[in-house]
């Protein structure tokens, strides 16, 4: 038998048979590492267990505890239930079924609502198929047999997909009777899926476009074993509690109503009181910094967003108003503000004595979504930012972006996220220069500009291509929601581009002018995914200073109404947000209520507080924490509230 060579990660090289899988290297090299396989790379090249090794190469073997594995594995999974959907469901045709970070997906057309009751039942045919031990192998087809074989078991979607392909050979995977479109690899057989659930159902647009037909999505997850997969329920099970959606609308922070549309959350007077008190906070904290408010239109004609590049990269994200074959003035809802703020920069001639200028604004703007990515108060279609625009001298360039970070992590800080967030370092992808403006030359100086700054700070940062602003590299700080869907919270923008679109300039020491930069950031990001990140943060029980309610007084009988009147009126005239419940209830009722508000402290007054002028204090997480003057409490409360303490203890 003819002798190949395979060289391993360590450097070392093995001796196989020509012919030998990449299953039966991993065996050789340990019984352990074979039974964690899940695939091999080959030569850089992913492949399945069963591949044979017919030349000299490089191989790693791909395990079950690395992300690559875990993949693989839940790719696997994916396809075992579009399997049982096939089994059980004789009209369905199948989209796509990719995983997803904590598990996987398969978006399905049926005629048949999918009902939440009915995934046990797939789930059990999953069960039967993963028993029967089908062998999973992949096969190559020509062009034209794959687009025959699809449409002779009518699969509309996946000639779609294959006709986009440019491959001469079509790579499908089959298993029993089931075969489907993939570029694997996957598991050598269904029956080493070892543990998997089928969580929820969804509707989802064919390729996320709304103009396209409605789907059934399945999602589920699938891990190793059936403990790390008890671990994962019950720490989403924790998730759906903390769930902003759920928990913000059950304590009436925000509503969405059909008729106002998708996108568009109302907050309530609770969640209102929220966002006031965060708006206060920063834009106070921002003119301590040196910041200047603008307010300015949130609209503009076309004109504006031609000059700032929109119109041409951001076009389809714009609600646009008028119709300019009908003669009609078009404007668009601004997306942003910084145009807007160029302007006013640009109303005066300025010197390099007046630079840094640091302008602010508390924006609402607008963003055209997808019907179907509308999520809650994080993706929505209206919103309000706290954006701001740095007009800098190149020389102030690396203090400013310092400043920014200080400002930010403040922000973060105080409404103790800090340890939950961090950084990503996006930037252009030169192979689509349709998304950006097309100036090489000042992309690489300006995203070398970013690098130094980042490194010289000491950012512990990732790097995300293709991420970049159309105008310029950013600093996102991204945050986790509790369903571990990643977003970019907050992002810090370096703008080459824009100051020349805008002809922005300033006179410099030597008398002539001068190109500024533009650093353009937020200091907590957009409002209402602020507010959605805290409900999950805090399950609902914000930090004292931030909640709508921070003292609910509550007399015990009709006895005792006036001085909870009184207690309530000298809480309020230091600015502390009470009321009273003198509903007809009973005592424990008032309690529960007030605790399941989340509302900090309850006061409990009596005849004997009456007589002694106190008030009985409850904490809502420890309980009774014992009587106290009026004077000591209202102390205690406003050190609370002015050091803004943002951790629940």
């Amino acid at each position: 038998m003819e002798k190949l060579s395979v060289r391993l990660p360590d450097g070392s090289e093995m001796e196989h048979d020509r012919g030998t899988t990449v299953e039966e290297v991993a065996y050789d090299i340990g019984s352990r590492l074979g039974k964690d396989a899940v695939a091999g790379k080959v030569d850089g090249r992913e492949v399945d267990l069963n591949y044979e090794l017919e030349e000299d190469s490089d191989l790693e073997i791909i395990t079950i505890d690395s992300e690559e594995g875990l993949d693989i594995y839940r790719h696997t999974a994916s396809h075992i239930m579009a399997h049982a959907v096939k089994r059980i469901y004789d009209d369905v045709k199948l989209a796509i079924g990719p995983t997803i970070e904590e598990g996987f997906y398969y978006d399905l057309d049926l005629q048949e609502s999918i009902s939440e009751d009915e995934l046990e039942k797939i789930e059990k045919e999953m069960e039967k198929i993963n028993s029967e031990d089908l062998p999973i192998k992949r096969k190559e087809l020509p062009r034209k047999e794959a687009l025959k074989l699809m449409d002779e078991k009518n699969e509309t979607y996946k000639i779609e997909l294959i006709e986009e392909l440019e491959d001469e050979n079509i790579s499908l995977y089959q298993q029993g009777d089931f075969i489907d479109l993939c570029q694997g690899p996957h598991l050598p057989s269904t029956g080493r899926l070892e543990a998997f659930k089928l969580l929820s159902v969804a509707g989802a647009y064919w390729r996320g476009d709304e103009n396209n037909k409605m789907l059934q999505r399945i999602y589920g997850t699938a891990f190793p074993d059936q403990k790390q997969l008890e671990e994962y329920l019950k720490q989403r099970k924790e998730a759906q509690k903390r769930d902003h959606n759920k928990l913000g609308r059950k304590m009436d922070l925000f509503m969405t109503d059909q008729e106002v549309g998708a996108g568009l959350p109302l907050l309530t007077p609770k969640g209102a009181k929220v966002v006031q008190i965060l708006q206060r906070f920063v834009e106070d904290e921002e003119e301590k910094r040196g910041y200047e408010r603008t307010m300015t239109p949130l609209m503009a004609r076309r004109d504006l967003y031609e000059t700032s590049g929109h119109w041409e990269h951001y076009k389809d994200d714009m609600f646009v108003i008028g119709d300019e074959e009908k003669g009609e003035e078009v404007l668009a809802l601004r997306p942003m503000t910084c145009p807007f703020q160029f302007k006013i920069y640009n109303s005066k001639i300025h010197s390099y004595r007046d630079l840094p200028v640091r302008f602010a604004e508390t924006s609402t703007l607008f963003r055209n979504e997808a019907s179907g990515e509308m999520h809650g108060l994080i993706r929505v279609r209206q919103f309000t930012i706290s954006e701001g625009h740095l007009i800098v001298t190149p020389e102030q360039l690396e203090d400013e972006f310092r400043g920014v970070l200080k400002l930010i992590n403040y922000m973060m800080e105080t409404l103790g996220i800090k340890k939950d967030i961090w950084y990503r370092f996006s930037r252009w992808n030169p192979d689509k220069k349709e998304k950006y403006i097309d100036a090489p030359a000042a992309w690489r100086d300006s995203q070398e500009k970013m690098k130094n700054i980042l490194d010289r700070l000491d950012l512990d940062y990732t790097v995300a291509d293709g991420e970049a602003a159309f105008y310029g590299p950013k600093l996102d700080i991204q945050f986790k929601n509790v369903h571990g869907k990643e977003d970019t919270i907050i992002t810090v923008q370096m703008d080459f581009a824009l100051p020349e679109r805008f002809d922005m300039t300033y006179v410099d020491e030597d008398n002539t002018e001068k190109r500024p930069y533009v650093i353009h950031r937020t200091s907590v990001g957009c409002y209402e995914r602020t507010l959605a990140m805290l409900i999950e943060k805090y399950a609902g029980a914000f930090p004292t200073w931030l909640a709508p309610r921070q003292v609910m007084v509550i007399p015990i009988s009709e006895a005792q109404y006036d001085y909870a009147r009184k207690t309530a009126g000298i809480l309020k005239s230091e600015g502390i947000r009470v009321d009273i419940d003198d509903s007809d209830e009973k005592l424990g009722y008032k309690i529960r209520q007030a605790q399941i508000e989340q509302i900090p402290y309850m006061l409990i007054v009596g005849d004997n507080e009456v007589q002694a002028e106190t008030v009985s204090v409850r904490d809502r997480r420890d309980g009774d924490i014992g009587e106290m003057p009026l004077e000591d409490f209202k102390s205690m409360i406003k050190e609370e509230i002015d050091k803004k303490v943002s951790e629940i203890n």
